[in-house]
């Protein structure tokens, strides 16, 4: 058995390590576990439904047509900015490649030198200048590299994520680099979007309640209650996680710095990324150069699969056989006290098993030893031959002799000169 090789064009998204999940061939990437951003799209559109359902065909009449619009318009932003955070690539960084991660090892073992045993190796520490400043870059032990400056490796997720913020369940993507600002603009619309239905549902309730009661109006519309009690409780917990954002970005720290308080100057280390103008931050976070993904997810690369070349010569049939009995007896050989009748009855399966070119193998020698000569050794002197001791030679011994082994075999003989053997024996007596 020989092993084929084959190589095939695959994407590289496919072979990604990590807890990621890709969609469209790799143009979508979120977590893996993204209930909770079903959630988040459900409440959304099912309020916001609701609203349409209720109160914008009686705010249209009784107020303003443009109330709807603009609500619509809100609508779709939040949308779209929701998608856009949780299915782009947050700012994963690449693991480093077999050959990379043994010479970062070499170049690890060079610096600390021989740690004697029993004693713990030194952290894998590097030191960088940023304005002024010493940063230092840790390594990663999962992706055998050394993380960037405010990079961190996501425990869900299973990368290191450049410039990480946090892991929102909300959204069911990391928040990193390349999908912090949309993540913001996402928090503020949705905030806006809440704060606007919620305004305008007491304002529906209070025009309707004018003219039939207050009781009246809550039978009338259950779907505006509802509303009020969804927007009332994620109205606090939207606005308060906007207004948190908002300090980060005014000065230029992520969430997880905020909470590990790297830049809270304990230790006399100031934020060497703020421009100590919050309008400069803003606008730098906000308003910067947005970056390209460095996965490369819909790159082609090589992948080498081997497998057996008998396996694929073979029919799907035949690959798994069926195991088959075989039945082996032994030769059954004609003797000098085999009855003719018996000769005959085993010489006919030996013409029908065989094949053309046994039938060209048989000579003329066989054909003339039926000869005339055969038919008078079958003489009165035979016939006298089988007297009645004879017949007493056919004793019980015989009789025991004609064992089982004798009985089983049924395969044909085998082709031998026969015929002129019994010709010199007869031919004997005769003299």
């Amino acid at each position: 058995m020989s092993a084929v090789m084959i190589t095939r064009k695959v994407r590289k998204w496919e072979k990604l390590p990590g807890k990621n999940t890709f969609c469209c061939d790799g143009r979508v990437m979120m977590a893996r576990q993204k209930g909770v951003f079903y959630l988040t799209l459900f409440l959304i559109v099912g309020t916001c439904s609701l609203f349409f359902a209720f109160e914008c065909p009686y705010l249209a009449v009784h107020l303003s047509p443009s109330v709807p619009v603009f609500a619509i318009v809100l609508f779709f932003f939040v949308i779209s900015m929701l998608l856009r955070t949780s299915f782009s690539d947050p700012g994963v960084l690449p693991r480093a490649l077999p050959e990379e991660a043994t010479f970062i090892e070499m170049e690890i073992e060079a610096a600390n030198g021989n740690v004697p045993a029993g004693q713990r190796a030194p952290p894998r520490i590097r030191n960088v200048q940023i304005n002024n400043q010493i940063v230092k870059l840790k390594y990663c032990y999962t992706c055998k590299i050394f993380r960037p400056p405010r990079a961190s490796h996501c425990s869900i997720c299973d990368n290191c994520v450049d410039r990480f913020d946090h892991h929102c369940p909300w959204v069911g993507n990391c928040v990193g680099k390349r999908n912090y600002r949309y993540f913001y603009m996402f928090t503020l619309s949705l905030s806006l979007l809440t704060i606007y239905i919620f305004t305008f549902d007491i304002v529906h309730v209070v025009m309707r309640s004018v003219d039939k009661g207050f009781l009246n109006t809550l039978k009338e519309t259950p779907g505006t209650v509802l509303e009020v009690l969804v927007c009332f409780f994620t109205l606090w917990s939207v606005v308060g996680l906007t207004g948190f954002h908002t300090y980060l970005i005014s000065l230029n720290q992520t969430t997880n710095e905020d909470i590990k308080g790297s830049w809270s100057g304990k230790n006399r280390v100031q934020n060497p990324y703020s421009h100590k103008n919050c309008f400069k931050n803003c606008f730098e976070v906000l308003c910067g150069p947005t970056f390209p993904s460095v996965l490369d997810r819909r790159g082609l690369m090589q992948e080498d699969s081997s497998f057996s070349a008998a396996s694929a010569s073979l029919p799907p049939s035949r690959s798994n056989p069926v195991s088959q009995t075989t039945k082996t007896t032994a030769p059954f050989i004609r003797n000098e006290h085999t009855p003719d009748e018996a000769k005959r009855s085993i010489a006919a399966p030996e013409e029908k098993s065989s094949s053309p070119r046994e039938e060209k193998s048989s000579s003329p020698r066989e054909e003339k030893g039926s000869s005339p000569r055969e038919e008078k050794s079958s003489s009165p002197r035979e016939e006298k031959g089988s007297s009645p001791r004879e017949e007493k030679s056919s004793s019980p011994r015989e009789e025991k002799s004609s064992s089982p082994r004798e009985e089983t075999p049924k395969v044909p003989p085998l082709a031998s000169p026969e015929p002129d053997a019994e010709v010199s024996v007869t031919k004997g007596p005769a003299h």
